[in-house]
């Protein structure tokens, strides 16, 4: 492997567990390097702090998959993999619906493996994850003998690791789309295909479970609705009426299709295809609760400043259209907004509209997506639950 070489004083993240190297801290060896190249990260005093692999195109310019002085090899990536297995099993013995593979949080940077029962859905992100490709398949067909691997590879990121998208199956057969999971007796549909990511937020298992044990004789708006997974959580909790907003029509009419496939009455509930901005601006009355969950309002640090005056807006509008003694569920899955950054924001939309929320709950991501405690980076997804 090639060896990167830190400049002095540059390794304590590293030896404290940090999977990242930036590119301002290595003295030598990153010139000359292919992205995905596999390195081995040294101190300068020529101490092995662990290997992975590198990309010169990029800020973070290592990735480590281990903390060891050890072979970068298959079995390196098998025994990853059968520990993200062992996991998935110790924290979700029952799920057949989950992420089994979190990127840094399970130690394989930029690869990410949804499972939905027999379709596995593959993420690789940056160069490095892609050059595992062919050994994560071969691993995911040995350990779990799905039925499809299918390949959802694209995006900003990949496209700053200076790689194409890739997508199609990788393993078995076209997926049917869209087909069925079960998370706790209620039925998604999911569209691995076409769908946003991989098909369905499995990192909001929380905020389902919780809205669906909270939703009795009330009236639910649900905004960003995507495929309705929250709206059905609702309607099974016993909901009056529940309202989703959402920009696409595709996304309602599989939203539509899941209320039908849990056999909940349609009577209690409305489609709305529209901009959420526009539609809480000329939308009349108030819910008894209201669940805001929008896509990721910031996507590079530049844009923090106005992505948090797009959350201040979303929650300041959400929270007119809250009852008295009503709950608002928000969250935002931005990676650059932290904890105290959003609740500040929602803090100030409150105040802006004289309302004085306390919050009941507060959680992150389902334990299906581990983060290292070293890497806070890794740590996205912020919901709270308000009691207005």
């Amino acid at each position: 492997m090639r060896e990167i070489v830190l400049k002095p004083g540059r390794e304590r993240p590293v030896r404290a567990g940090h999977p990242w190297v930036f590119s301002g801290a290595i003295a030598s060896g990153l010139d000359g390097a292919d992205a995905g190249d596999p390195v081995q990260v040294r101190a300068h005093d020529d101490r092995v702090l662990g290997v992975g692999y590198a990309n010169p195109k990029t800020t973070i310019a290592v990735r480590l998959v281990s903390h060891r002085d050890e072979p970068f090899d298959d079995a390196l990536v098998a025994r990853r993999l059968d520990e993200a297995l062992a996991l998935r099993r110790t924290c979700l013995p029952a799920a057949t619906a989950y992420r089994l593979v979190n990127g840094e949080g399970d130690r394989l940077p930029g690869v990410v493996v949804d499972r939905y029962g027999d379709v596995l859905v593959l993420q690789l992100l940056t160069a490095g994850a892609a050059r595992l490709a062919p050994a994560l398949v071969e691993l995911l067909h040995e350990r779990l003998g799905p039925r499809t691997i299918y390949e959802r590879s694209e995006g900003a990121v990949r496209r700053e690791e200076g790689i194409a998208d890739a997508t199609g199956v990788r393993a078995g057969e076209e997926p049917p789309v869209p087909f069925e999971i079960d998370e706790g007796g209620a039925v998604f549909l999911v569209d691995v295909v076409r769908g946003q990511k991989t098909g369905f937020f499995l990192d909001q298992r929380e905020a389902r479970a919780r809205v669906r044990a909270l939703a009795a004789e009330r009236r639910v708006l649900n905004l960003f609705a995507y495929t309705g997974a929250i709206s059905v959580a609702a309607g099974l909790g016993g909901a009056s009426i529940v309202e989703s907003v959402d920009s696409s029509r595709p996304a309602l009419a599989l939203a539509e299709a899941t209320w039908t496939r849990n056999g909940l009455d349609p009577g209690r509930a409305r489609w709305v295809e529209a901009n959420v901005f526009e539609h809480l601006r000329v939308v009349d009355g108030t819910y008894d609760l209201v669940v805001v969950d929008p896509p990721p309002f910031v996507r590079r640090r530049t844009d923090v400043g106005a992505g948090l005056r797009g959350y201040k807006d979303v929650n300041l509008h959400a929270l007119r259209r809250v009852d008295a003694g009503g709950l608002l569920l928000t969250c935002s899955c931005s990676q650059h907004v932290s904890r105290e950054a959003f609740r500040e924001t929602v803090a100030a939309a409150a105040a802006d509209v004289g309302r004085q929320p306390r919050v009941i709950a507060e959680w992150g991501h389902a334990a299906d997506h581990p983060v290292g405690l070293a890497h806070p980076e890794g740590e996205y997804l912020k919901a709270m639950l308000l009691a207005v």
